[in-house]
């Protein structure tokens, strides 16, 4: 059993919420009052006794949930409705619900109580009669009991996420969808277990004693536990998911800190990174790599001239050709990057990439003269993008090329230089991009990320200082 949204508190204004639960409530009076006239009683009063109190009993102990809580009370009144009917189902829904009108948790205690005990009212009444309905076609024993078990569990189910989310969406919690998409798998989830354990319990209680029903408290404590083990593995699960987001937005501002030393020496290449990065991302996601590789791509991308800090000075700003010395030691600068990261933790595949970013498909690039597939695919994918973002930009010995002059530049290069796939995915995504993003003009193309915004200021500020401290490292390691 699933009890949706627990804070009611909404402002005055707000009447939408207030009729819905009028609604719900008058509708769960009105189906036990027609109970009632329709001549549903009560067969055994001690035992419906019994279940209350067990339902008490496991409604002290729910899971709390995102967006509600978690409760093994629908084992005991999906009981209640197959072996004594709807009334009882009902009065036993509603009774363990008791527990909930005193907390002081929220500001509406009886808003909230109102509104899940009329869902249990409803839950339970439904489940009965669905019971009730499988009967007329089942010829009784174990395997049907156990049929009227799973129809009214069906039932019970889908009355609860049919009209539970409908609070949390009227009061903007969540919408009708999204909470409906979160209790569904553990309620749907729990059926193959509970229903078996209901129906042997139900049929033990109509042909063996109805004492058997005291027998009840150990299931419904071991679902409980279930409860909390599905709880417990969607905090683990989120918990991994929100480190795995926070250590790539750490290594993307560490990038960008490495990148900005860079563009702060070489006001020529200020910029160049963040345009390769780009470039290289989307390239992966023409090629159909998947999210991570193109996350990768970009990180590769961002960092790939980072051995460049550690050239001689005046290299880089030297407005004419440089002497075969100096071109060698330019050359140096993807093995330097490597050196670089390798030193930082986690980014052994980064450096390797890095230092295979000037290698040509023929063989005969640098540094380790690696040809065709031995190329890592990433580092193909930063050669095309480098290549031609320092075509079409301005260079102290020259200036840019026009955007048609450097893709034909590549296409005159492939299966030389450049990976025939590369380059064609690459082209397509120029055929049916802007001029600003040819040119790697666009505002996407600015360094601006910040990937601390969103931590709290004392994980703002250790995040920074490792950040100054690997930049420190970096250029120690370059000197």
């Amino acid at each position: 059993m699933t009890k949706l949204s627990p804070n009611l508190n909404v402002p005055a204004r707000d009447r939408t919420l207030y009729v819905w639960v009028g609604a719900l409530a008058s509708a769960a009076v009105f189906t036990v009052v027609g109970l009632v006239l329709a001549g549903y009683g009560i067969r055994n009063p001690i035992t419906v006794a019994v279940l209350v109190v067990v339902a008490i009993v496991v409604e002290r102990a729910t899971v709390p949930f995102p967006g509600g809580e978690l409760s093994a009370g629908s084992l005991i009144f999906v009981f209640a409705a197959v072996a004594l009917g709807p009334l009882p189902a009902a009065i036993v829904a509603a009774a363990g619900l008791l527990v909930d009108l005193p907390r002081r948790d929220t500001s509406q205690p009886i808003l909230r109580w109102a509104t899940w005990t009329s869902l249990r009212v409803l839950e339970g009444v439904s489940a009965s009669f669905a019971a009730l309905a499988v009967a007329h076609f089942t010829g009784g024993g174990l395997l049907g009991t156990f049929a009227m078990v799973l129809a009214a569990f069906t039932a019970e189910t889908a009355t609860g996420l049919v009209l539970g989310p409908v609070a949390p969406a009227i009061r903007g919690a969540n919408t009708y969808w999204a909470m409906a998409a979160t209790f569904a798998p553990p309620l749907v989830g729990s059926l193959p277990l509970y229903a078996p354990m209901v129906a042997v319990l139900v049929y033990s209680y109509e042909t063996v004693s109805s004492w058997s029903v005291a027998l009840f408290l150990v299931p419904a404590i071991a679902a409980q536990r279930l409860h909390l083990l599905y709880r417990k593995q969607r905090e683990t699960v989120q918990a991994l998911a929100d480190a795995n987001e926070r250590l790539s937005s750490a290594n993307l501002s560490f990038a960008t800190a490495l990148v900005a030393t860079l563009d702060a020496r070489d006001q020529y290449t200020a910029g160049h990174s963040a345009a390769v990065a780009i470039y290289a991302r989307d390239i992966a996601g023409r090629m159909g790599l998947s999210e991570r590789e193109q996350e990768l791509a970009h990180l590769c991308g961002l960092v790939h001239d980072i051995g460049k800090i550690g050239l001689p000075a005046g290299l880089l700003e030297k407005p004419g050709a440089l002497t075969l010395e100096e071109r060698r030691q330019m050359e140096r600068h993807s093995e330097i990057g490597e050196r670089i990261l390798r030193n930082v933790d986690d980014y052994a595949v980064i450096a390797e990439i890095v230092r295979h970013h000037h290698e040509r498909i023929d063989g005969n690039g640098y540094p380790d003269n690696l040809v065709g597939d031995t190329i890592p695919l990433l580092a193909r994918i930063i050669a095309v993008a480098d290549a031609y973002n320092a075509m079409t930009s301005d260079r102290p010995y020259r200036d840019a090329m026009p955007s048609r002059v450097a893709r034909l530049r590549l296409a005159q290069a492939v299966e030389s230089q450049f990976d025939t796939a590369v380059v064609a995915a690459f082209e397509a995504i120029l055929t049916a991009a802007t001029e600003g993003y040819r040119l790697g003009a666009d505002p996407e193309f600015v360094l601006t990320h910040d990937a601390t915004s969103e931590f709290t200021p004392e994980l703002t500020w250790e995040l920074n200082e490792e950040l100054r401290l690997g930049v420190a490292r970096v250029a120690a390691i370059a000197t």
